[in-house]
């Protein structure tokens, strides 16, 4: 896995997630992702959340592009103490904020609003589809924000009413939400 571009653009990084349940956004649907976000928002300027966050790839990508305020939440402890390493390697903690916890006790009790949130939860995951509403009930996108879900071809959210476009990449579905 590497980070795209941006200052840290080229590094590889190598999470030792054989036994994780993670299923990482692979690079190729990144890249696709990432080419659409620089023309919809201004990296420098949000706040960014990062569900589900695993091996920590979109938090790395965006502070790579000059976010500096990116949370990162995921209840798998190898993950959280993988992410830990890398944002200490390279030197990046003070941008990082992780939090070790289950994604949906973290929507429940956030109080922060975010300019760009992406979830990128596991596939069999049965609670994906309450994943929008949860973001919205609970007021933690922006009003001008941007919200993507990660899924796969199991899921249409085509009539939600916040439901904005879907991208495709192989069997990588990427939901957009805005107010």
């Amino acid at each position: 896995m590497r980070v795209i571009s941006g200052e840290y653009g080229g590094r590889v990084f190598r999470p030792p997630a054989d036994k994780w349940p993670t299923r990482p956004t692979t690079d190729i649907s990144k890249e696709g992702l990432f080419n659409i976000l620089q023309n919809l928002i201004s990296f420098d300027q949000v706040d960014f959340l990062d569900l589900f966050g695993g091996t920590g790839s979109h938090c790395y990508e965006m502070i790579s592009r000059g976010c500096v305020s990116v949370d990162y939440v995921d209840r798998h402890r190898p993950a959280v103490n993988y992410v830990k390493s890398i944002s200490e390697e390279w030197g990046f903690d003070d941008r990082i904020t992780i939090h070790s916890m289950d994604v949906f006790k973290y929507i429940k009790t956030c109080t922060r609003r975010y300019d760009y949130i992406f979830a990128g939860p596991p596939y069999p995951l049965k609670r994906i589809p309450e994943i929008p509403e949860l973001i919205f009930k609970h007021q933690l996108l922006a009003t001008d924000g941007l919200f993507i879900l990660e899924h796969n071809q199991d899921h249409d959210f085509g009539s939600d009413e916040r439901f904005w476009q879907l991208r495709k990449y192989g069997g990588t579905y990427f939901s957009f939400f805005q107010h």
